[in-house]
């Protein structure tokens, strides 16, 4: 007799083994909403791999998230080549996902890589030359066991090689059937505008831009990548939703033990959080209360409230946050009153960032 798994609602237990078929009811409550002007629609809510899928993790664990979020009708799944950590890794283990579960619905997921940061030792396995975009996608096809990537991104923005080189190698990626589309990561405004005439001309689907985005850091608003990317009429994914976990109650009342401050700290430290900063969370924190819903999830609606947004990808270390930020699905618009006040609080943020830099 088939059982349900109760974490994964697509899976039954067999035995001794868990088999996993897809929630026949995982599109019936996820938006989708179109990267600008394409054909392509990606989930509002996307899982990004980036920090919790390398070797060190647990695979049952990896896989719980990521079958969650497919269950939940989350259809897209970000990676790149550095991801981990080690260099690869995270490649690695979804691809063994893949293989086991998620096989069989390929053609409902959009998978997407990316390279530009440092993935091997040596002159060409950095930036953004023609040698080092087009070797790093093979090797990341290879790697997922895929034929194609559905979107293949450059990762950050290469001031020594020419513009012209780096969207060649991406239009080569397209017209060697080894990525349906492509996007840029970490590119600000003047240069995408260079990049998209560039991509216009050779004929490329360039769709999406990538860039951080929160309450906490508005860089794409002042380095003119938001402004320019709405009037390019191109998708808009944002990633760090959280601020590494700073909009969430996890560091509200102290630091926990288990947290990646005290586990890992590559990315959040104990400075960043002065106790006037904390208080200044809390006050971001008690608006979401009195909308009824978490800080994660007003942070989360913040940024899907502006205009140009296809999705957000967010970061998880367990399933249970991956369901705990799909309530932005139900959480209502931002008021006025209530973007005035997140920016007054931001702002002071800010300030006490800047005195304590």
């Amino acid at each position: 007799m088939q059982k349900r798994d109760p974490d994964l609602p697509g899976s039954f237990q067999k035995g001794k083994t868990t088999m996993y078929i897809a929630n026949p009811d995982r599109y019936k409550k996820m938006e989708y909403r179109r990267c600008g002007k394409s054909g392509l629609l990606l989930p509002v809510i996307s899982l990004g791999l980036w920090q919790n899928f390398g070797d060190h993790f647990s695979y049952e664990n990896m896989r719980k998230m990521v079958l969650t979020a497919f269950d939940h009708g989350i259809t897209h799944f970000d990676l790149a080549n550095n991801y981990g950590p080690e260099n690869g890794s995270a490649e690695k283990n979804f691809s063994r996902i893949l293989k086991e579960d998620l096989m069989p619905y390929r053609d409902e997921l959009i998978i997407s890589t990316k390279a530009g940061y440092e993935m091997w030792d040596g002159p060409y396995g950095n930036w953004g030359s023609r040698k080092y975009l087009l070797a790093s996608l093979d090797q990341s096809l290879k790697r997922m066991g895929l034929d194609y990537v559905d979107i293949f991104y450059h990762h950050r923005m290469d001031p020594n090689t020419p513009l012209e080189e780096t969207m060649g190698a991406l239009a080569q990626a397209v017209r060697s059937g080894k990525a349906l589309y492509v996007g840029l990561s970490n590119y600000d405004g003047p240069t995408l505008e260079k990049a998209c005439a560039i991509l216009e001309r050779m004929e490329v689907p360039f769709v999406i831009d990538q860039n951080r985005y929160s309450i906490l850091d508005r860089t794409i608003e002042t380095n003119g990548l938001q402004n320019m990317n709405n009037q390019l009429e191109k998708g808009l994914i944002t990633f760090s939703p959280l601020a590494k976990g700073q909009l969430t109650d996890r560091y509200l009342n102290g630091i926990p033990a288990d947290s990646r401050i005290r586990t890992d700290g590559r990315f959040l430290h104990e400075s960043d959080l002065p106790s006037a900063k904390v208080e200044q969370l809390r006050k971001l924190n008690d608006l979401a209360a009195k909308r009824g819903e978490d800080l994660s999830v007003m942070a989360l609606r913040w940024i899907l409230d502006k205009p140009g947004t296809t999705s957000v990808l967010i970061g998880a270390s367990k399933p249970e946050q991956i369901l705990k930020n799909l309530h932005v699905l139900d959480s209502e618009p931002l008021s006025e009153q209530d973007l005035e006040e997140i920016d007054r609080i931001a702002a002071k943020i800010h300030e006490i960032e800047a005195a304590n830099a």
